[in-house]
C-alpha cells in the first residue's frame, strides 16, 4: 500500500487540507510584498540639486522658486531640469529670456538634492541620496535581497529534510519578521543591505517549505487544483502590496506593514501539521499515524483509519525508501540529461531575468506606479487559468517558446514607442507581462516532466538556483541605460528571444510517460497509453508553485 492510497481514502483535499492552505495564506501573501517591495521602497522621485548655496545678497533670495530653478539648474535637451548638475553661479540672464549658457559652468550637486514628495514621502533614494552617481546602490539593494533568496533556498531545503517542515517553517516566520523589522530601522545603508540579504534568505524558507507541505498532504487527484489555489496567494499578495504602499508612503513603515502578516502566521503555526510523508520517511510512525488520524477525523473518514496500524505504516516507509541516492552531478553525467539540464537552465535564467526586468520597472511605462502594479497583478489570475487549458491542446515546448518570443516581441515594440504615448506603452507592457507570467507558469510544469523521478528534486533545485541568479542580475541591467538608454530593453528582449529559441531544443512532454529513471531519458520516449484522466494527474502532479520567487 502506498501513502497516496491512504490519502485518497481519507480524502486528499478535504477540510484538513483547506485549513492547511488557509493557515499559510498570510505568510505566502507576504512573499510578493517583499519580492516586489523595491518598486515602492526604492522608488526615485523627481529631483534636482539643492541650490540654496547659490544665495547671494538679496537678489537670489527675492526670486520665486521657479525663477531660482531657472537661474540655478541647467535644463536637459527635453526641457526638464537636470537631476545631477547645477550652475556654479546664478545665471540671471535667464530671467530676461536669454538662455545662452555657453560660458556658464556646471558642477555636480554640492549640497544634496531636493525631491518631489508628492507621491512618495520617503524612499531609500531620499533617505541616503541614492541618485546620480549613487543610483547603483539603490539597485544593489534588490540584488542583495535576491542573493539572500538564492542562498536560503538550498539551506532551508536541506534543513527541512533533516529536521522537518513544521519547525523550519516557524524558524522562517520568526527570522523573516525579525530581519525585516531590523531592516526597517537600520540607521545606515550597509546595515540595511545586510538585513535585506538575511530577510531574503529567511523568506525563501517560507516559499519552498510551504509548497512542499501542501503537496505532501494532498492526494494525486487534487494536486492540480490545490496548486492553483496556492499560487493565487501570490496574486493576492500583489494586490495587498499596492494597497499598503498607496496608504503608507514612508519606506520604513512600509516594510513593517508588509511584514505584519507574519505575526498572524506565527500565532496560527500551532495548528499547522507536520508532513506525514516526512515523518514516515524518517521512521516516526507514531507521529505520522497521529496526524493521519487527525486528518481522517476532520474529513469524516475515520472508518478507513481503523485498518491502518503503525506497523503497516513502518513497512510502507521502508518499502518507499530503498532507492539509490542521486546527487546534483547526475544532471550532467549522461548526454540527453546533460542537454536537458543545460537548456532548461538557460530557459529558467531567461524567464526569471525578463519577468523581474518587467515587474521591477513599473515606472518605465509612463503611468502611475500604483496603477501599473494593479494592472500587472490583475492579469496574473486569468493567465494562470488560461495556461492550464492551453497546455493540454498545444504542448509544453511550443507554449514555452511562444510565450518567451512574444515577451521579447513586446519588449522590442516598446523600444520604439515614445514615453509620451503611455497608453500604447502600457498596453504592450501588460501583454508582455502576461506572456512573461505564462512562461514562468509553463516552465515549472515543464521542468517536472523533463527530469526523471530519481533526480527531479535535484533538477528543480538546480533550475531554481539559476533562476534566482537571473533575478539578482535583472535590476543591475537597468544601470546600463547610462551607456545607452535603449540598452536595458534590448538586453531583456535579446535574452527573452534567445531563451525562447533554446526552449525549442527541449523534448516535448505532452502525452508522454513521465520518466522514472535516467535510462528513460537516454532512450526514446514512448507515447503514453494511459487514460486521459491519469495523464492529467501525472502531467500536472507538481504544478504547485507557478509564481516566480
Amino acid at each position: 500500500m502506498k501513502f497516496d492510497s491512504i490519502l485518497t481514502e481519507i480524502n486528499g483535499f478535504g477540510k484538513f487540507q483547506i485549513r492547511l492552505a488557509l493557515i499559510q495564506i498570510f505568510s505566502r501573501m507576504s512573499l510578493p510584498c517583499h519580492f516586489l517591495l523595491n518598486n515602492f521602497m526604492g522608488a526615485v522621485p523627481s529631483h534636482h540639486c539643492n541650490i540654496t548655496a547659490l544665495a547671494e545678497g538679496s537678489v537670489f533670495g527675492n526670486l520665486t522658486q521657479e525663477q531660482k530653478l531657472s537661474v540655478g539648474v541647467p535644463s536637459e535637451q527635453d526641457g526638464t531640469l537636470s537631476s545631477c548638475q547645477m550652475f556654479s553661479k546664478p545665471q540671471y540672464q535667464h530671467l530676461s529670456g536669454l538662455n545662452r549658457s555657453e560660458d556658464a559652468v556646471t558642477v555636480l550637486c554640492r549640497n544634496g538634492w531636493a525631491y518631489d514628495n508628492s507621491t512618495f514621502k520617503s524612499t531609500l533614494a531620499t533617505e541616503w541620496d541614492l541618485v546620480c552617481s549613487k543610483k547603483g546602490m539603490n539597485k544593489a539593494t534588490v540584488t542583495f535581497f535576491f542573493l539572500g533568496v538564492m542562498c536560503g533556498a538550498p539551506l532551508f531545503g536541506f534543513l527541512s529534510d533533516r529536521y522537518g517542515r513544521r519547525p523550519l517553517l516557524l524558524v522562517s516566520y520568526i527570522s523573516s519578521l525579525m530581519f525585516a523589522v531590523l531592516s526597517a530601522f537600520s540607521p545606515s545603508y550597509m546595515m540595511f543591505v545586510i538585513m535585506r540579504f538575511l530577510t531574503g534568505m529567511s523568506l525563501s524558507g517560507i516559499s519552498i517549505i510551504s509548497i512542499a507541505l501542501n503537496v505532501e498532504w494532498c492526494g494525486i487527484a487534487h494536486r492540480t487544483f490545490s496548486g492553483i489555489i496556492i499560487s493565487l496567494d501570490w496574486t493576492l499578495g500583489n494586490m495587498l502590496l499596492v494597497g499598503i504602499a498607496y496608504n503608507v508612503n514612508h519606506w520604513r513603515m512600509l516594510i513593517v506593514a508588509v511584514t505584519a502578516p507574519l505575526i498572524l502566521s506565527i500565532v496560527t503555526w500551532r495548528w499547522l501539521p507536520e508532513s506525514a510523508r516526512w515523518l514516515l520517511a524518517n521512521g516516526k510512525t507514531d507521529a505520522a499515524h497521529g496526524y493521519l488520524v487527525q486528518c481522517a477525523q476532520m474529513n469524516n473518514r475515520m472508518k478507513y483509519m481503523a485498518t491502518i496500524t503503525q506497523t503497516e505504516l513502518l513497512k510502507m516507509a521502508e518499502g518507499e525508501n530503498e532507492d539509490k541516492k542521486y546527487t546534483f552531478l547526475d544532471l550532467f553525467k549522461t548526454p540527453n540529461i546533460r542537454k536537458i539540464s543545460i537548456c532548461s537552465g538557460i530557459v529558467w535564467y531567461g524567464v526569471a531575468l525578463t519577468y523581474y526586468g518587467i515587474s521591477l520597472n513599473i515606472t518605465g511605462f509612463g503611468l502611475n506606479p500604483y496603477l501599473t502594479q494593479v494592472i500587472f497583478a490583475s492579469i496574473e489570475m486569468p493567465m494562470k487559468i488560461g495556461v492550464y487549458f492551453f497546455l493540454e491542446k498545444v504542448g509544453r515546448r511550443s507554449g514555452e517558446m511562444g510565450a518567451l518570443l512574444l515577451t521579447g516581441l513586446c519588449l522590442f515594440i516598446n523600444i520604439f514607442v515614445a514615453k509620451e504615448k503611455w497608453i500604447i506603452r502600457t498596453v504592450v507592457a501588460v501583454i508582455g507581462k502576461s506572456m512573461s507570467e505564462a512562461s514562468f507558469t509553463i516552465i515549472f510544469l515543464y521542468t517536472t516532466e523533463l527530469f526523471p523521478t530519481v533526480i527531479r528534486q535535484n533538477g528543480l533545485g538546480y533550475t531554481s538556483f539559476v533562476a534566482r541568479l537571473g533575478v539578482s542580475i535583472s535590476p543591475l541591467v537597468v544601470l546600463l541605460e547610462d551607456v545607452w538608454h535603449l540598452l536595458p530593453a534590448i538586453i531583456y528582449c535579446a535574452v527573452a528571444v534567445g531563451s525562447g529559441l533554446v526552449a525549442w531544443l527541449l523534448p516535448e512532454t505532452l502525452n508522454t510517460r513521465l520518466p522514472e529513471s535516467i535510462e528513460d531519458i537516454e532512450k526514446p520516449r514512448g507515447q503514453s497509453t494511459r487514460n486521459k484522466d491519469f495523464q492529467k494527474k501525472s502531467n500536472l502532479l507538481i504544478m504547485t508553485d507557478t509564481q516566480p520567487v
